[in-house]
């Protein structure tokens, strides 16, 4: 019997529906990231009067919860138990709460002190915390919604084009959120975003209507998710005992670490190393994420229709290495005008690592871990990664504390992917062993 989910029509349309959401929640992630110098000017000229310790303070809030409270790996399960239809519609109205409570915090600006940080700083705090857990569980939920309806499908290019949007959610953000603070006011750019969130909640709801149909249970008190099988507790040990889960968490720690904090450096590397001009610099640094835009889906669709999973993933990481050695090498004295040129051409060879292995890895998840605890999976993996983004940041700012030509930071980038191409190698050979289909197109013939 055929379901909803083999009409290629209804299959995009659900992805261009959760792809939407999940734009919309990265675009809100990332609106005030323009906006940490108008928010440090006096409130005479505009801004709250934050200083730097208390943007750094609001910049991290997003993470408390989900990580000090553990709702990252809570999420997972909630998604498995609950079904994507709730805890959708769930993440989006946190995530809209939370936006609403930073709106208020900086339109109103609320005067005086609290936990000895100004008020306008904890309220804003709080309200990105609040934010933080509804746009990881949109995450995990987008994720296991793709693979609800893309299995046996074109897996891989969804996943590609659904990070595409995120990234251009992204990228928005970077690029109108502060023209629009300065020719309007500080709160501006969040009223756009809630507005935006908005359209990310009704859009999830005509995807709920859409992932009804396909169980073909119109009734309101349907239980979620008919067709799969249910959760249970004891499924989590299940997932941790899989050789295959955890190789995919030390790669997606390792490779993520390489990635992810090298991009908060690299701005100030290719003025410092490579002489860019300080105005071009963002723009060198933007070329990896920019990149994937168009490079995952590609590999993506590759993967779907002749496999070599594994083989994409040690491909990007050994690449990923060879680009932060090539960084680490050191700089002549006579290399001149063609430091940019050097500069680019790593950084163009980096974005196209950025995009080999993810968008062959996360298809692999669902290979290994069965739908029904496909949330818990996801939400482990975020959760273990996120404390490896924490700590290799601190040794990187050490090491260019004590050598400022970053050979000491690069190399430390560099063995770190390497470690991740070894990972991936060990995943080649788990594959073979317990046969999980890595390397076998995601298109069923």
């Amino acid at each position: 019997m055929k379901r909803l989910s083999d009409s290629g029509f209804a299959r995009w349309t659900v992805l261009f529906i959760v792809a939407t959401a999940m734009m919309m929640g990265y675009f809100v992630n990332d609106v005030m990231s323009p906006l940490e110098a108008m928010l440090e000017m006096p409130r005479s000229q505009g801004g709250l009067g934050w200083s730097p310790t208390d943007y750094g303070f609001f910049s991290g809030a997003g993470s408390f919860i989900n990580v000090f409270l553990l709702m990252l790996f809570f999420s997972g399960i909630i998604l498995d138990k609950m079904g994507v239809r709730f805890t959708g519609v769930l993440s989006c109205s946190l995530m809209m709460a939370g936006t609403l409570i930073k709106f208020y915090a900086v339109s109103t600006a609320p005067e005086g002190e609290w936990f000895g940080m100004p008020a306008s700083v904890v309220m804003a705090a709080l309200g990105f915390a609040i934010f933080g857990v509804g746009y990881e569980m949109t995450g995990i939920t987008v994720s296991k919604a793709i693979v609800r309806w893309f299995t046996g499908h074109e897996m891989a290019l969804a996943m590609g084009l659904q990070l595409a949007m995120a990234r251009l959610g992204t990228a928005a953000a970077l690029s109108i959120s502060a023209p629009i603070a300065r020719h309007f006011t500080l709160s501006a750019p969040l009223l756009l975003a809630t507005g935006l969130l908005i359209i990310g909640l009704l859009a999830f709801l005509v995807f709920c209507v859409m992932d009804r149909r396909m169980d073909g249970v119109l009734g309101a008190n349907a239980a979620p998710e008919a067709s799969d099988e249910e959760f249970r507790w004891s499924d989590i040990g299940v997932t941790l005992r899989s050789p295959g889960f955890w190789l995919i968490t030390l790669f997606c720690v390792l490779f993520y670490s390489a990635v992810s904090p090298f991009l908060k450096f690299s701005t100030k590397l290719m003025v410092m190393k490579y002489g860019v001009d300080a105005v071009l610099a963002g723009f060198f640094s933007s070329i990896a994420p920019f990149g994937t835009i168009l490079l995952t889906p590609l590999f993506g669709l590759f993967y779907d229709r002749h496999g070599r999973g594994v083989t994409m993933v040690i491909t990007g990481a050994l690449l990923l290495a060879a680009v932060h050695f090539g960084f680490a090498m050191p700089v002549s004295d006579d290399l001149g005008a063609t430091g940019p040129t050097v500069a680019i051409t790593l950084m163009t060879a980096l974005s196209i690592a950025y995009s080999l292995a993810p968008a062959a890895l996360w298809p692999c998840v669902p290979k290994i871990i069965p739908l029904k605890c496909l949330g818990t999976a996801c939400s482990m993996i975020f959760f273990i990664q996120n404390f490896g983004r924490a700590v290799i940041p601190m040794f990187v700012g050490h090491a260019n504390e004590t050598d400022p030509t970053y050979t000491t930071s690069m190399l430390i980038f560099g063995f770190t992917a390497l470690g991740a191409a070894a990972v991936a190698f060990a995943m080649l050979v788990a594959d073979r062993r317990k046969g999980y289909g890595l390397q076998q197109p995601n298109i069923s013939r």
